[in-house]
């Protein structure tokens, strides 16, 4: 590798020195001949005038001196624009010149090509000390990431580093972590359903082959899965078969409990493909790509609160772990955790405000498909 960006800067520095040069020697162009023939062509007339007579001595003279002033005048501002063009341009390409020198030397000494980057798992550990709330979703999957690798034969981490990778936006990313924990718990209707939802958003939509596959999978599991009843029913609205989509839509409405998240939602698109004849407008497979707080956080507050095990004399991270808990609206662990860290804090009244403050952090709401 550093020889080839030995050679990929040699081959540079030896263009940029041919097109330097080629810059200096070049000349602008001078139109001083275009310059010169009008009064050239003046004094000619002038003796033409004068042999054949038409003017006299006086005139002559006069009109000579005149021509060979106008003539002279046009040649020195010719010599010195020549002169005055080269010093400029000269003077720009050793300026040019120099800032190409200096950037090699700067990058010779600041950015050689073996300089070690910021290590990415010294990142990484920074972000799982963090509190969860607030990291981004790329930074959750990353974390989550590293979770998954110390946990191979858990599909649980993947399951949230998915959810994560589908809010960050990287939904490729998501249907790679959700067929390795399938390939893990082949029998998990949930991850099976999940990955078809992935195929899904990424059709923009659309409940394609692989959605189908991955759904009927959850179907075998768990025929009462939600998430696979309902889109296998808009696949079949969506391909003409409108009255047998609108059958399982409504089969799927009477299992939902009376408050069941998503309930109203699905009455009211059952009603519109009733009057319409079709599905609505904007494929609703778009809102999931946000998966909410509580799911995309639960592997990283899982593995804070194994490490707290091993090590508990962190009070910090209790109180990340009390706030993670109540904001993922777990309140027998939340109850719990605060119990074990009042109990090795209790002497610490600073200890003891910031997780009883921790305890009180409102959970956020869930929003959930139907």
């Amino acid at each position: 590798m550093i020889a080839f960006w030995i050679a990929a800067a040699g081959l540079s520095v030896v263009t940029a020195g041919l097109v330097l040069r080629g810059a200096a020697q070049a000349r602008a162009v001078d139109d001083a001949e275009t310059r010169l023939e009008p009064h050239r062509r003046r004094l000619a007339e002038v003796e033409r005038l004068a042999l054949d007579g038409l003017l006299a001595e006086d005139e002559l003279k006069a009109a000579r001196a005149e021509s060979g002033r106008g003539l002279l005048a046009a040649a020195d501002q010719a010599e010195s624009w020549s002169r005055d063009g080269a010093g400029p341009r000269k003077a720009a390409v050793a300026a040019v010149g120099l800032t190409c020198a200096s950037a090699v030397g700067l990058y010779l000494v600041l950015g050689y090509p073996g300089l070690p980057d910021q290590p990415f798992a010294k990142r990484v550990a920074a972000w799982r000390a963090a509190d969860p709330a607030t990291l981004e979703p790329a930074k959750i999957a990353a974390v989550l990431e590293g979770v998954a690798a110390e946990r191979p034969n858990d599909p649980e981490p993947l399951v949230f580093m998915a959810k994560a990778r589908a809010a960050a936006g990287d939904m490729a990313g998501a249907e790679q972590a959700l067929r390795k924990a399938v390939r893990i718990a082949p029998k998990r209707a949930d991850i099976w359903s999940l990955l078809g939802e992935t195929f899904v958003i990424q059709a923009e939509g659309q409940v394609g082959p692989d959605a189908k596959l991955a759904f009927g999978q959850a179907l075998k599991v768990d025929a009462a899965d939600v998430r696979a009843r309902y889109y296998l029913g808009r696949a079949r609205i969506a391909e003409g078969e409108v009255a047998a989509g609108l059958s399982d839509w409504r089969g799927l409405l009477a299992s939902l409990a009376p408050n069941a998240p998503g309930r109203e939602s699905l009455a009211a698109e059952i009603a519109e493909v009733e009057a319409s004849g079709k599905l609505p407008g904007p494929q609703p497979a778009a809102e999931s790509a946000n998966p909410e707080v509580q799911g995309m956080i639960a592997g990283m507050v899982d593995g804070l609160a194994q490490r707290l095990k091993q090590s508990p004399d962190d009070p910090d991270g209790w109180v990340r772990l009390v706030r993670a808990y109540a904001v993922l609206g777990e309140t027998a662990k939340r109850d719990a955790a605060l119990a074990t860290a009042s109990a090795l804090f209790k002497d610490q009244p600073k200890v003891m405000s910031a997780l009883r403050q921790a305890a009180d952090t409102p959970a956020q709401a869930k929003t959930t498909n139907p």
